[in-house]
């Protein structure tokens, strides 16, 4: 069956500096890969794996401070295929948003990114604030990973309960769990049943091993909420799309899952407020 999906994490710079010993060890403990893992992609390699898998679009990562000029080079060569996350720090400092609000007007970014393990501080702590109101003005969606990191970092910061007060305090803003939810999936599906503006990608976690009541909620009150990503090429397209296909998924859940959650929370129109 032939399927078209939105690739919302995808990581074309992996090779571009040394990396860190705790994803040396995600590498080696978690995902088994090889020498190939820390390597950068190059723009029509990356397309070709997208066209042989049916991914039409892919967000790749990019950092507000140092955006890097190989990924830059993607959308200037592919700008109705690749587009960016803009990857920012909970530090409560202005300068951060304002680099954001920079790169959001030069280049096609579709969602900023948070990652709350990366500086041990849960999206609920006030260094948040700043982003979050930031987000809201440019009508920019936002994502926060949830769920125990694979890192042999803290991981409690990534609760998803963090978000509870969150989606209470900025009702206006879009906001989008990333990297599943393991081991709080039930917590993660009982907020976003509670917050409208609440939803999740699968990036980062293989859909053979998403838990039932992940696909359960997908099939009955969640069919708007749930984004694929792969986070590619730690798991590549092909894997996880092929992945997906398998999935008990009721008619037409597939094809919100894959594309049209994406499209709608991602690419449709922005109103910003400033």
């Amino acid at each position: 069956m032939s399927v078209r999906a939105i690739d919302c994490w995808v990581n074309v710079t992996m090779g571009e500096h040394a990396p860190p010993e705790y994803l040396v060890r995600v590498k080696e403990d978690y995902f088994k890969g090889g020498d190939e893992f820390f390597r950068n992609l190059e723009p029509q390699e990356l397309v070709d794996q997208m066209d042989e898998a049916g991914v039409e679009k892919a967000v790749l990562t990019l950092d507000v401070r140092r955006p890097s000029k190989h990924a830059l080079a993607f959308a200037s060569r592919f700008p109705e295929r690749c587009f960016f996350s803009a990857n920012v720090a909970p530090t409560g400092r202005m300068d951060e948003v304002w680099e954001l609000e920079a790169l959001v007007r030069n280049e096609p970014v579709v969602m900023a990114r948070a990652v709350p393990f990366g500086t041990d501080t849960p999206p609920g702590h006030v260094r948040y604030v700043p982003l979050y109101v930031k987000c809201i003005e440019l009508d920019l969606p936002l994502s926060i990973n949830t769920g125990l990191p694979g890192p042999p970092v803290p991981g409690e910061c990534q609760h998803p309960i963090h978000l509870d007060r969150v989606c209470v305090q900025f009702p206006e803003l879009r906001l989008c769990m990333a990297h599943g939810a393991d081991p709080w999936w039930d917590v993660a599906i009982r907020l976003m049943i509670k917050y409208r503006n609440l939803h999740l990608m699968t990036s980062a976690y293989a859909p053979r091993y998403l838990p039932a009541s992940l696909i359960h909620y997908m099939n009955t009150r969640g069919q708007e909420k749930i984004l694929f990503a792969s986070d590619h090429p730690v798991l590549s397209f092909a894997r996880c799309i092929g992945e997906a296909q398998q999935l008990d998924l009721r008619e037409g859940v597939l094809e919100k899952y894959l594309y049209g959650n994406a499209e709608r929370l991602f690419f449709s129109e922005r109103k910003p407020r400033n």
